[in-house]
């Protein structure tokens, strides 16, 4: 973790300056003023509350509990379960003893029954749950008596206990409602520190401590998650005093380093910026194109000029500080070696500099998702590099509802990463069997080898074996891209200087929802 005061930005101040002002989500100015309530502004709302769907499946979530959790050093530790699983069968099975006298926060009290049904439901072909795949080697998931509860695998999969954040349901409330449909997944009832009191959709959401947590009370009693998509708007109330915290762009952050009362929360993550490059697309599905581009792109000039040095090249989904990663996979900016790239395949430049090839010109859309500033400075610096080599990229801002519709054709400045292990992070992002399945291999990449390579990583213990398939993987990535992939961003937090016991751990691409310092929000105390 680091916590730093950051420097004084005088010309950004005064952008922020100059906007008004919006309403406290909770209904006055110092709406979050007293200790015990925080008000958090966070760019993004998940779709649903259910994690039959999908939400909290990395852990994290303040209304559900998984049978373990992630600490600050992303080590796993009990949390529904009494103890870490006890493993048999050489990795096929894994034990968990449900821990005692804990409560679903309308009092009924959780069994094993909830830990079948919620892994059940997931597994349902019938859910609609895009992470299923992450759940691939159970083949079966069992009761012994209401406090034991039993995986068999059908292969040893060496990250499965991290799997097992996965927040429980009561199967007496879900179970009686459709799992796409029902009312659960908006009004959720869990075992976790926060209980769900308001949704506004695309406004806020607001929880109270739920006071019978097996974890202790918590002594915030009231949050509020206002859900503010720009990043200007962000920064501007919480200078007005809005907010008690936010999430916010270097930039943005660096102009409250002469605020006394702000501390900045600088993260370590695993979320990249990528360009997507969609195989169907006339342009971008030409392997040419994608290894200039690749060559292109200014990685270290992004890292500087857009992140402020706040984080650092990526060349594919795995961090180069990552225990996982592929030495020898990094890449300087090389625009010869990409007009070479394209002088080779035929794509001849015109009379505007833009590279043509049988009468197609090297051009193409970029969607970048509105109000998202560094999503935007990338791509424009993504656009510049790429124009230097004879490609023109139109940038476009658009909603996500415009977006997703149009994924399969057109590139998107997209972001993405997982903490825990590599299966995490690659095998959604690059299997061609999740090609086009929701946000999963958003540019319908399809590399057998690749596609060998993690199946390799994912079905074998072995961690030699697993390193040198996951090392296959990045080097034919490398060869063979089917995304631009651009920076690592660190991800940055200011929050008022009211309370003790906050921390950050490294964080996944979903973030500020539920990573952020208020990861263990359930722990803080206010400042005497």
């Amino acid at each position: 973790m680091t916590v730093r005061r950051i420097r004084q930005a005088a010309a950004a101040a005064a952008v922020i300056g100059s906007l008004a002002a919006c309403s406290a989500p909770g209904g006055g100015a110092d709406g979050g003023a007293s200790a015990d309530s925080v008000v958090l502004g966070v760019p993004w709302e998940p779709d649903t509350l259910s994690p039959l769907l999908g939400y909290g499946k990395d852990g994290n979530s303040k209304i559900f509990d998984g049978l373990l959790a992630l600490d600050a050093d992303q080590e796993l530790t009990p949390a529904l379960a009494s103890e870490l699983p006890e493993v048999g069968d050489n990795g096929r099975t894994y034990t968990y003893t449900l821990r005692d006298g804990v409560e679903f926060s309308d009092g009924e009290p959780l069994t094993s029954a909830d830990v079948v049904f919620t892994y059940e439901t997931v597994l349902d072909e019938k859910t609609n749950n895009t992470a299923r795949s992450e759940l691939d080697a159970i083949k079966e998931v069992r009761a012994e008596g209401d406090d034991k509860v039993v995986f068999t695998l059908r292969y040893p999969y060496a990250a499965f206990a991290a799997r097992t954040v996965l927040p429980i349901v009561p199967e007496h409330i879900a179970g009686e409602q459709d799992p796409n449909t029902g009312s659960f997944n908006t009004k959720p009832i869990g075992t976790g520190p926060y209980v769900l009191t308001g949704w506004s959709k695309g406004e806020k959401l607001t929880f109270e401590a739920n006071p019978d947590y097996w974890g202790g009370a918590p002594k915030v009693r009231k949050l509020t998650m206002a859900i503010i998509k720009d990043d200007d708007v962000r920064a501007t109330r919480l200078r007005s005093g809005d907010l008690d915290g936010a999430v916010l762009p270097p930039n943005l952050a660096a102009t409250f380093e002469n605020d006394a009362n702000k501390v900045t929360y600088e993260a370590k993550s695993y979320d990249y910026r990528a360009v997507t490059l969609p195989t169907a697309n006339e342009v971008t599905g030409d392997r040419a194109i994608r290894r200039a581009l690749d060559a292109a792109v200014d990685r270290e000039a992004m890292v500087e000029r857009i992140l402020d040095g706040a984080g650092r090249p990526a060349y594919g989904p795995l961090p180069s500080n990552d225990a996982w990663f592929a030495k020898g996979v990094e890449r300087a900016q090389d625009l010869a070696k990409a007009k070479d790239i394209l002088d080779r395949a035929g794509w001849k430049p015109g009379k505007d500099g833009i590279r043509a090839k049988d009468g197609l010109r090297a051009s193409f859309t970029l969607f970048s998702p509105a109000g998202d500033k560094l999503r935007q400075d990338h791509a424009l610096a993504y656009a510049s590099d790429a124009k230097k080599a004879g490609i023109e990229v139109k940038v476009e801002s658009a909603t996500w509802e415009v977006i997703e519709p149009r994924m399969g054709e057109d590139a998107v400045l997209a972001g993405g990463g997982s903490t825990g292990d590599p299966d995490f992070g690659l095998y959604t992002t690059l299997h061609s069997s999740l090609a086009g399945n929701g946000f999963n291999n958003m540019a319908r990449y399809d590399n057998p080898a690749v596609d060998e390579a993690l199946d390799t990583g994912r079905r074998t213990q072995d961690r030699e074996d697993r390193k040198a398939a996951y090392d296959t993987v990045q080097r034919e990535l490398a060869k063979d891209p089917g995304y631009t992939f651009l920076t690592h961003i660190d991800h940055i937090y200011v929050l008022a200087d009211r309370w003790d016991g906050l921390t950050t751990q490294v964080e996944p691409h979903e973030h500020g929802f539920a990573s952020g310092p208020w990861w263990n929000l359930e722990d803080w105390q206010p400042k005497k």
